[in-house]
């Protein structure tokens, strides 16, 4: 019989073990729970939707496009049904996807984990599988989805239509990627600062405040139109012929660098919509007094192998002012100068992005949301994910006229589309709301929402 000391000793040494070892890793469930979700591919980040008993891949829209299914277990498989059509479930006949009876032998699907946070969806008893059609060359990906092999193509999300969010956290301890900003969309084409297009676009402006009023309003993101011009990178929307009293982009550069020196907790992102040679543009930083003292270089800080920093550390380092360029690396690579050697990321490799426009600046709209880069030259779908690097996301909320009754009407419905449309297109929550007139609506309101959870 051991001692009292012995005993002692004993449970000690259990005791720091236990507190030693680490935890087992979690063990996912190998099928989510029951519930309504979006069957989204993994390849495009489109959804499967019924159309009339076909089921295809369209942009992602709500609950406003079929796009919804009620996943639940059938003995050892599995059925989706239509959330709209009670007893139709998202099946196959032959080589298509179809909808069906859900009593149908063909509405069965065994599902099985494939990479992270991916799915397989596969007929029971065979080698066939829920795929997206392959691409034909010089085209996008078919509309009608397919039943098919294995592979990259058969992946799948099942994004549930109500994620389970947890509450944001404090302020010493919250990431880039957790935090939403107030994004102006042409934010130079205000009709304060000075001029930004001929006469009669000017009647229309994006924004009714300068940048410094911006700045002081709450706009944290800012998207910019640069053009080449004898004076170097002038801001102007589409060119600046007839544009009197252009400003340069080292001015607006210059108040933003003069703000963040004088709010030394904040951060600022600007999005460079450019037309200028790597040269013009790196002379025109240069003019830029402090610009290095607050510039991030993301590149240089092991974000892509250890995700996103804390805001907190960012304003530690004095690392407050990120700038993106949506040119091509390779036309840069071309020309034997990449913008990233002086500062400037390449917008594709940080950052997803939905398509720009809602439409008109009347009549109807367009909410779905899906990728900028979609289409027949491009792949970058809102779900891109790089092991622990996820790319920021912006989402655009503005139309192809900046129309004040309209902007108003469409920033009031801001956090309604980013939690019911975007959010679960993109598998995360938008960092960048981008919006024509900030100033109507309360679009900062939407803000704020966004900025009392974080998406799983």
């Amino acid at each position: 019989m051991p001692t009292p000391r012995t005993a002692l000793l004993t449970a000690t040494a259990a005791l720091a073990t236990a507190v030693a070892a680490p935890a087992p890793p979690a063990v996912a469930a190998p099928v989510p729970a029951a519930g309504a979700y979006y069957v989204q591919s993994a390849t495009t980040g489109l959804n499967a939707a019924d159309d009339a008993g076909a089921v295809e891949q369209h942009r992602p829209k709500g609950n406003e496009d079929r796009q919804q299914w009620t996943l639940r277990a059938n003995g050892t498989s599995y059925l989706l049904e239509s959330t709209d059509t009670a007893q139709s479930c998202l099946g196959r006949l032959g080589d298509q996807a179809r909808t069906v009876a859900c009593t149908s032998a063909d509405a069965a699907w065994e599902i099985t984990p494939s990479g992270t946070d991916q799915y397989t969806l596969k007929a029971p008893g065979t080698t066939r599988y829920l795929t997206v059609a392959a691409k034909p060359s010089g085209a996008n990906y078919p509309d009608q989805l397919a039943i098919g092999g294995s592979g990259g193509l058969a992946a799948w999300y099942l994004t549930p239509v109500a994620p389970t969010v947890a509450p944001m956290p404090s302020a010493d301890q919250r990431t880039l990627d957790q935090v939403t900003f107030l994004t102006a969309h042409n934010a130079y084409a205000n009709g304060v600062d000075g001029g930004f297009a001929p006469p009669f676009v000017n009647f229309v402006p994006n924004q009714s405040r300068g940048i410094n009023q911006q700045l002081t309003d709450g706009v944290r993101g800012f998207m910019l139109d640069i053009h080449q011009t004898p004076d170097g990178a002038i801001l102007c929307h589409n060119s600046c012929t007839l544009v009197g009293s252009p400003v340069a982009l080292w001015v607006d550069l210059q108040r933003m660098v003069d703000f963040l020196k004088q709010n030394p907790t904040q951060v600022v992102t600007v999005f460079l919509e450019d037309y200028v040679d790597p040269s013009v543009l790196r002379g025109e930083l240069a003019r830029v007094s402090g610009l290095s003292d607050v510039l991030y270089r993301p590149d240089r800080t092991g974000v892509r192998q250890n995700g996103w920093p804390k805001i907190a550390d960012l304003v530690a380092a004095n690392d407050r002012l990120l700038i993106f360029t949506d040119h091509s690396r390779s036309a840069d690579q071309t020309a034997g100068l990449t913008r990233d050697t002086f500062g400037v990321m390449y917008q594709r490799e940080w950052t997803v992005e939905n398509h720009w426009s809602m439409g008109g600046g009347i009549g109807s709209s367009d909410w779905s949301c899906y990728s900028r880069w979609y289409g027949a030259d491009s792949n970058t779908p809102l779900t891109r994910t790089e092991g622990a690097f996820k790319p920021l996301y912006v989402m655009n909320h503005f139309r192809d006229v900046a129309i004040a009754s309209t902007a108003t009407n469409d920033n009031t419905k801001l956090a309604d589309r980013a939690q019911r449309f975007c959010q679960p297109a993109a598998r995360k929550k938008p960092n960048f709301l981008a919006v024509d007139r900030y100033d109507l609506g309360n679009p900062a309101s939407a803000v704020a929402t966004l900025n009392t959870y974080v998406y799983p």
